[in-house]
């Protein structure tokens, strides 16, 4: 249990939300929700918002002023849905660096799987949290969006994990861990994050432009 929160808070925080890997969206199940979401959130709170030149710093500043305010209208619109905001969502000053685009760590609990947050790329310090029932529940609202690059799957039940990451419409899960990389592997998304695989044996396909020459004997 205790891997996994820290490796949830760090794939879901880690340079800001700002990687395509990142988790946004949290499924939980049912039983064990609320233990979660209480330990989950106490940890998102400790984490300090800063310069990364500095040493207590966890989470540094988002690329933009532009991109900043997309992060926060995604926030402001979660609460036009009757999401709630367990704890983060403000802009964060930083002494000595007050023009940066600095966030807090936000955490919101949301009813539904529709809303805006958890079908749009954030890209920000922005997770939602969502409990399911059972395991049928879990695929449908996991595969119920447009984006399809990576998962990560939390189970002990090796037929879980079979069944779970053969359902799931993305081109990577990882079971028990998160962000473990072997760059011979192959690398890529489907539906809207992507087409083809790059990595191993996939990358000399990706960039080998195949020549065909077509020769008449007479």
């Amino acid at each position: 249990y205790k891997k996994m929160l820290d490796t949830t808070v760090r794939s879901s925080f880690s340079n800001q939300g700002q990687i395509c890997l990142c988790g946004s969206r949290i499924f939980v199940e049912e039983s064990i929700y609320e233990k979660f979401k209480d330990d989950f959130v106490a940890k998102v709170k400790a984490l300090q918002v800063g310069h990364p030149s500095e040493k207590e710093s966890n989470l540094g500043a988002l690329v933009s002023q532009a991109h900043l305010e997309k992060v926060i209208s995604h926030i402001e619109d979660a609460k036009n849905q009757d999401a709630k905001i367990l704890c983060g969502g403000k802009r964060v000053t930083v002494k000595g660096y007050e023009n940066g685009y600095y966030l807090e760590p936000t955490v919101i609990e949301v009813k539904t799987n529709t809303c805006k947050l958890n079908q749009e790329e954030i890209f920000g310090p922005v997770v939602t949290i969502m409990p399911f029932k059972n395991e049928e529940e879990a695929l449908s609202l996991a595969n119920d969006v447009r984006y399809g690059l990576s998962a990560t799957l939390w189970t002990n039940d090796l037929n879980r994990t079979l069944r779970i990451s053969n359902g799931l419409q993305t081109g990577i899960v990882w079971v028990n861990t998160w962000m473990l990389r072997d760059l011979r592997t192959p690398f890529g998304g489907v539906k809207d994050s992507g087409v083809g695989r790059e990595g191993g044996l996939e990358a000399l396909r990706f960039f080998t432009e195949p020549k065909n020459v077509c020769i008449q004997y007479s």
